[in-house]
Order: structure tokens, then sequence, then C-alpha cells
């Protein structure tokens, strides 16, 4: 009697423990039903402004301040923690500033070292002679980087995720840079549909494709990518864990020369940002979080991207109103410089949601 009840005990004890494992199993491996049927429009996330940027130097910042009767170039006093550093605390926006370097060498010999009798150290690798992307803000002024080269950044972005597979979807605004000869005499080099074709190119060869959320992916079977979107076609949040979605921060011309270009649509890695409207519509930047078309958008399934604060005004005067405005609006991307304190100038100014996070339910949706 006694051998038959020790073995009832250790079968009812293993039972115990075997549905303890699957219920544990279950929670870690897979998401709440509530939680993996939502989409990644249905999210709303705290990100980085210029992410890469690193701070001017103090003496070419002041060189430059003295020459500035508008005080303009206060705007520009900020600065970014290590990019995989702010992932890892929980930002799921980067923004990233491209300028196109075919030969290599355009930007590799910026005029404020000189003015500011920089003792810094410049890109000993030498990495700005490449040819390739480059990565900085504003050649000769603000071009202090994290990174020379795009492909350095995407290389870590996916070790990064490598590392953190289950990761909310990151979106990333590239911004790509040119225009004019400045007064020191760098011209940028242009944007033209070819360039376009090889950051596509830069972006699938980085990351992998398995990587990013792109607009074919959303667009499927329907007939244009924004009616996909106005039918809630974006991705589960299951679906999207441990992926990049890229916006395209540009618009008019050099947005056209991107939508337009005489590739595949299933090549391009990058959404635009596009009117309601076009075909294409799925990503907004609208900065002003007071535009009361954000919430109107957001509700019909556009992602909107907007700003908690700019030109360091915000941080200065430790006003909240525009991230409170941002929040209520349902913006999905809300951008920051501060989501830690400035420590370039005395400010207690620190954009984060009431939990202390960087990623919520989107309020709206």
């Amino acid at each position: 009697m006694k051998k038959i009840l020790n073995t009832v005990i250790i079968i009812l004890v293993g039972t115990v423990l075997l549905a303890s494992c699957k219920q544990k199993m279950n929670k870690e491996e897979s998401l709440p039903i509530e939680t993996s049927e939502k989409r990644i429009n249905e999210l709303q996330v705290i990100g980085s402004h210029n992410s890469y940027k690193e701070a001017i130097d103090s003496t070419l910042f002041q060189y430059l301040l003295a020459k500035d009767t508008t005080k303009s170039m206060l705007g520009l006093q900020y600065a970014h923690v290590p990019i995989l550093d702010q992932l890892t605390m929980g930002l799921r926006n980067l923004e990233i500033d491209v300028y196109v370097d075919k030969d290599g060498g355009r930007y590799a010999n910026p005029a404020g070292i000189d003015l500011g009798s920089s003792e810094l150290e410049y890109d000993l690798e030498e990495k700005m002679k490449q040819p390739g992307f480059k990565m900085l803000h504003i050649p000769d002024i603000d071009f202090r980087t994290q990174y020379y080269l795009l492909e350095d950044c995407l290389k870590d972005l996916k070790r990064w995720s490598e590392a953190n597979p289950n990761h909310e979807v990151v979106f990333i605004t590239l911004e790509p840079k040119d225009g004019d000869t400045n007064k020191f005499g760098t011209t940028p080099e242009p944007f033209t549909p070819e360039a376009f074709n090889e950051l596509d190119q830069e972006i699938l060869k980085h990351l992998g494709k398995e990587n990013i959320i792109s607009p074919s992916d959303v667009k499927g079977n329907y007939a244009t990518l924004e009616e996909a979107v106005l039918h809630n076609n974006w991705p589960t949040l299951e679906e999207g864990a441990g992926k990049f979605l890229f916006i395209l921060d540009t618009q008019d011309e050099k947005r056209e020369k991107y939508a337009n270009r005489d590739f595949s649509y299933s090549s391009k890695m990058i959404f635009i940002n596009a009117e309601q409207g076009n075909p294409e519509a799925a990503t907004m930047i609208i900065n002003d979080p007071e535009d009361k078309r954000i919430s109107e958008f957001v509700k019909k399934g556009y992602i909107i991207r907007t700003r908690a604060d700019a030109n360091t005004q915000e941080a200065r005067n430790n006003d909240y109103s525009r991230f409170n405005t941002a929040k209520a609006s349902g913006a999905q991307i809300i951008t920051t410089d501060y989501y830690m304190p400035s420590k370039l100038f005395n400010s207690t100014y620190e954009v984060k949601f009431e939990d202390g996070s960087y990623v919520r339910e989107n309020p709206v949706r």
C-alpha cells in the first residue's frame, strides 16, 4: 500500500511540474493573444533626433556662436550617447542623415577643425576617405559623428538586433542630404535615382531582408500601399519583432527621385514621406505635434512621426507642452534630443512616458 501511495505522489508531482514547465515555456515563447494581435502602428515610441550626433567641439562652438548674431547656433548644442546604448535603453526610433560620397574624401577635411583649433582626434582610421555613404549633420561645422560610414552603423544595428531578437520594431528615419556649395567650399554630392538604388542595396546588404519591414511587405496583395495601410495591413508586433522599418525624411523632387526610379517595387527598402491620397502613402513626417491632422491620420492607419522638441528650446525652458501634445496626438513616433537631460547646459528636461519607458500602447489607436 505504501509503495502504491508513493507511486501516486510521484505521478502527481510530475504532472504538476510538467504543467508548470509548459506554462512557463508558453509565457516566454509567445506573446499574449491581446498583444500578439496588435499591429506595429498601434504602438507609440520615443526615439532620438539626429541619433548619431556628437557635440560640436567647445572651441569651435564658441567661435561660431560669437559670429552668430541670431544665436541660431544654440540649436545645435546637443549630443547623443552611442546608438546601441539608446536602443538598449529602450528607444525605438533613430534618425540618420546620409550623404553620397561615391569616390570618398569629400568630407574628409572639415574646415571646423582649423577654425576651432580643435585638439580632439578626427577620423583616425581615415574612413571619410573611403567611398560610401557618410553620416554627419552639417559639413565643416557639425561634423562629429558616432559613425563615419553608414555601413558601419548598419552592421552594428544588425549585431545588436541579433543579440536582442525579440525587440520591438525599430523605426529609422533617413534624411538624404545634398545641396549647394557652402561658404567653406564643400559641395555635397547630389542624390540621384542611382544613388537611391545604392542606398537600398546598402540597407539590404548589411541588415538582410529578413530583418527589414519593406513597403512590399505591407502592400501584400492590395492594389496600392495606401490601400493596404487603410486596411491595417501592417505587421503584428510579433511579426515585426527583431526588425527595422525605414522612412525617407524628404519631400518634393528628392522624394520623387526615390519613388519613381526604374526599379521594381519589391526592391525598395524605404517608405516615403507621402501625402494622403498618394498610392505609396503609409508613413508621414509631421514635425508640429499641434497639427490636427495627426490624430485623423493615425486613426486611418498611417504611421506618423512628430517631434517633442526642436532647436534645444524646450530643453532650455523645461517646457513639456509640445511633448504632451505629441503624446496625445497618437503619433506613433516621437523624437527628442533629450531622452536624458542635457550635459551641455543646465536643464532637467527629459522625455519619457509616465512609467519611465519609451514604448507604450498608442492612446489613439
